[in-house]
């Protein structure tokens, strides 16, 4: 009988991931983490440990727990302007996809798994996706990325920064969103979206 991978988590890190049962449970998880504003890029094991994480290490760490409970470990970035990034662990539900994501805003996070195709659910994303002037500000997405080719960097366990994931994703093409007219033409969010939106959020 093959032994099962344990991916070099303890057994009581793996008794934790396989608690969160569905990809909602990865989100709820990462929900009751507090938001990590210091520049890092832990490993899902550190996060585990130290319970916080930023957007990238949150997208990370979904990716590493929907891998446990047999999922692919895929993330795609969202690529901004004028605004950051953000990065999401990405799952598909009989040829739909979902999303389980940290974010410091509150509609940047889980997505059902309903969308047809990766552009739809980077969509979902348009209308809450701004800056604190208020701009609307996501222009691209990437394909999915999965985070299985950097298996022999155990970038699901290691102690070192993981910073070679976000690099690679600077590295690969992402698909435009919006032609150049339609950008020019973007209205910035109402005054209700934004408070909305910034419910939670955290500062320095």
């Amino acid at each position: 009988m093959q032994r099962m991978n344990t991916f070099d988590f303890t057994p009581s890190e793996l008794r934790t991931l396989h608690a969160l049962k569905t990809p909602a449970g990865i989100q709820r998880f990462l929900d009751d983490l507090r938001y990590n504003l210091s520049y890092t890029a832990c490993s899902p094991k550190k996060v585990l440990r130290d319970r916080t994480a930023s957007c990238l290490e949150g997208g990370i760490f979904a990716a590493a727990a929907l891998r446990i409970l047999g999922f692919a470990p895929l993330i795609f970035d969202l690529e901004a302007e004028q605004d950051t990034d953000h990065v999401v662990a990405i799952f598909k539900v009989r040829g739909h996809w979902g999303a389980v994501a940290k974010s410091n805003f509150t509609g940047c996070r889980y997505r059902e798994p309903v969308y047809r195709t990766l552009r739809e659910l980077a969509m979902s994303y348009f209308n809450i996706y701004f800056n604190l002037r208020g701009e609307r500000t996501l222009r691209r997405y990437s394909r999915p990325v999965n985070l299985a080719r950097f298996d022999d960097r155990n970038w699901m366990t290691t102690e070192k920064p993981i910073w070679f994931i976000a690099e690679y994703l600077c590295e690969i093409p992402h698909i435009s969103l919006l032609t150049p007219p339609i950008e020019k033409n973007l209205t910035r969010v109402d005054r209700r979206t934004f408070q909305a939106e910034m419910v939670g959020h955290r500062k320095k």
